[in-house]
């Protein structure tokens, strides 16, 4: 590192990156552990005492997280069953420490094909907000995330928030995870799902993600039209609805296990939602 910068506002943010590449942070838990053996010669934008970009707001319509919000932060929010699947994820985001520090902005950024809040924030249908000194611009996250540590964010942008609508009608998220162990654990396959009900309990219409599956997080389009007008009936869910998922062998399981593992947790995710 031969610079470090902590600027009290966005717009010295966005001045700064305008001036010249910096590498931003937040919560430091990404970044840190991947310069243990080498440390790049790069500058640092640390964001940490910007605070308008930490806060979750509601208004008519929808949600908006910032950034720097922390997954601690949005396990004690008060937040509609919307968000469930979201909540669920803040719980398995590393250890109490981590959850304490990490961001949501920070996360994303991050791009791991394994992250547990980006199926989250597919099934969501969330948008990203980044911020430039050229302006502020909106991006859906299926078009943020393009691979493995890789998003559409520029050098001069940072990401201020993430932006979710709000529902039509009742709605709820749902996610499931399986890793090596219970705690502290990269996901082998994760699932994330979000369905708003009509008045009878059928599906007015729903999302579902599959996580570590692929480079990105993936939605099953096909499933998701099925679903509509359906109540949610875990039987609906086919093995070819796991087409757009692309799963590798790796230490963690084989392609074969991740694909049979990814159709168990849709259904499941499927069940939780028909309760």
């Amino acid at each position: 590192m031969t610079g470090y910068l902590r600027p009290a506002t966005l717009d010295e943010a966005v001045a700064a990156l305008a001036a010249g590449p910096r590498t931003p942070i937040a919560g430091g838990t990404d970044i840190y552990p991947a310069r243990i053996v080498a440390t790049p010669d790069e500058d640092l934008l640390d964001l940490t005492a910007i605070a308008a970009l930490r806060g979750i707001t509601a208004d008519a319509a929808g949600w908006r997280f910032g950034a720097a919000t922390t997954w601690t932060d949005v396990i004690e929010a008060a937040l509609p069953p919307l968000f469930d699947g979201l909540k669920a994820a803040a719980r398995e985001v590393g250890g109490v420490q981590i959850q304490n520090a990490g961001t949501l902005g920070g996360n994303l950024c991050n791009a791991s094909p394994a992250a547990d809040g980006a199926p989250n924030w597919l099934a969501l249908d969330a948008e990203i907000e980044l911020a430039s000194a050229a302006g502020t611009r909106l991006l859906p996250v299926r078009d943020f995330l393009l691979g493995n540590r890789r998003t559409a964010r520029r050098p001069d942008e940072i990401l201020t928030a993430i932006r979710v609508p709000r529902p039509e009608s009742r709605a709820r998220g749902v996610f499931l995870k399986l890793g090596a162990r219970r705690y502290l654990v990269i996901s082998i396959v994760s699932v994330a799902a979000a369905a708003q009900f009509e008045a009878d309990g059928r599906i007015a219409s729903a999302r579902i993600a599959v996580g570590a599956c692929s480079p990105v997080p993936v939605r099953l389009p096909a499933l998701e039209s099925r679903l509509a007008g359906r109540h949610a009936d875990p039987a609906l869910v086919e093995p070819a609805d796991l087409a757009p998922i692309a799963p590798i062998d790796d230490v963690r399981g084989t392609a074969a296990y991740r694909r049979d593992a990814a159709l168990t947790l849709v259904r499941r995710a499927l069940a939780e939602l028909a309760r």
